[in-house]
């Protein structure tokens, strides 16, 4: 189970966080109920006979590839990553490749050229097959496996996550026998990692989803009455927007962590910047990062707020060793753990930040495992969702993305989109 603290400081009006926590509980029930809100009771309503095939496919990815090129943007493929980076990256033979996540045409040579000539699949993953990013990086890629093993193998080869029923992908999947699973329809793409979006490249990755979904149905059991901690994070940060806090840094000692802090950015940021409203987010991983922006978090503007997420298990393995001599000034940590270290360093550092000023929330997780993530995500989606219900917008919109892509189209000479 995922805890909710936070240090009592000026910051916090004590009647007006209890009025916002009993405001976003009311909102459990409104998020249940939308037509995105389909990931509230996913993890005990997901489609069996889907999850299966999901297995089915990523043991065959697991016995015929090198390589799995998963090509997407957004929430499909952060959240993927952010689960498989956080659990410490792919456990077997076929190891993951990103693309069709930006225009970059060096990064997309880099994963060509990563892939080399060894035997891979491909995992396309777009509700509407037409997203730029991705939809060139699948050109790309779906050439090279036609060069390589021929239509019909490469066919295959190509397993596309998409529409049920309609859309470019949907259509061209049907047509070439690939295999597709479904990016559902009331589930928006930040909050869609535990669906089909996320779970084959998960699967193949070597991670238990099945625990990753048992996480995420504890979780469900403990928030779905009345948000639970979840409220309190969401309360809380609403609180704190309220008194000029409106940048919110997502902290933690693990660099694993890296890319869960960016799903993290999306999900918060996509679901609230709108309407002139929101809470920023960032993120640092420590103590890294104490050493490039501890100075600013320190002493720098007070608009900000930290909220630190802290694995609470130990972990045994490295210790100092000790020596003769105390060249270095370590003597005093002969002997000791390095996660002792570090989790004191952690310590010192909130304490050090919210005696700076620093309004400072934590997150406690038991464990960095799959059952642990897949409770902290379903958290954070619900205290997402209460927390945007809170501030007084849609948090499963994102009406502002289309304004590049209008502009990028009209620049590129696409049809329909002339210069008005």
């Amino acid at each position: 189970m995922i805890e909710f603290k936070y240090a009592p400081s000026e910051q916090v009006d004590e009647a007006a966080y209890q009025t916002k926590i009993d405001e976003a509980r009311t909102y459990v029930a409104r998020a249940q109920q939308d037509d995105f809100g389909g990931w509230v009771d996913l993890p005990v309503n997901y489609d069996k006979e889907e999850f299966a095939r999901i297995k089915a496919a990523a043991k065959k990815i697991n016995e015929d590839s090198d390589y799995l090129v998963c090509i997407g943007i957004g929430g499909s493929y952060l959240g993927h990553r952010a689960v498989i980076e956080t659990l410490g990256g792919e456990r077997g033979r076929t190891k993951i490749v990103y693309a069709g996540n930006s225009l970059s045409p060096r990064m997309l040579e880099k994963a060509i050229a990563e892939v080399g000539d060894k035997d891979f699949s491909i995992n396309v993953i777009s509700k509407s097959g037409t997203t730029t990013e991705p939809a060139v990086a699948f050109r790309v890629f779906k050439q090279i496996l036609i060069d390589k093993y021929g239509e019909e193998e490469a066919a295959k080869r190509i397993y596309a996550t998409t529409d049920a029923n309609k859309g470019a992908l949907h259509d061209e999947a049907v047509a070439k026998g690939y295999e597709t699973f479904v990016v559902p329809d009331n589930i928006g793409g930040r909050y869609s990692v535990l669906t089909a979006v996320g779970l084959l490249a998960i699967a193949v990755a070597g991670v238990n989803i099945d625990a990753l979904m048992d996480g995420a149905e504890e979780e469900r059991a403990v928030l779905i009455s009345d948000g639970g901690a979840a409220a309190e994070y969401a309360a809380m940060r609403n609180v704190l927007l309220a008194k000029g806090y409106d940048i919110e840094i997502l902290a933690n000692f693990e660099p694993q962590f890296v890319m869960f802090n960016e799903w993290w950015k999306q999900l918060f940021g996509e679901s609230e910047g709108k309407e002139g409203k929101g809470i920023y987010p960032a993120s640092v991983v420590d103590s890294t990062d104490l050493h490039s922006m501890g100075q600013y978090i320190q002493e720098g503007r007070r608009a900000l707020f930290e909220t630190f997420v802290e694995v609470q298990g130990e972990y045994r393995g490295v210790t100092v060793p000790s020596f003769g001599e105390n060249l270095d000034g370590l003597q005093y940590l002969e002997g000791k753990e390095l996660d002792y270290i570090n989790k004191t360093a952690n310590v010192a550092t909130r304490e050090a930040h919210k005696a700076g000023g620093v309004p400072v929330l934590e997150i406690l997780v038991p464990e960095i495992d799959e059952r642990a993530l897949g409770g902290l995500i379903y958290f954070f989606e619900m205290a997402c969702a209460l927390s945007g219900f809170c501030l007084g917008v849609n948090p499963f919109n994102q009406p502002g993305v289309e304004a590049y892509k209008n502009r990028m189209f009209e620049l590129l000479g696409k049809p329909g989109y002339e210069k008005k």
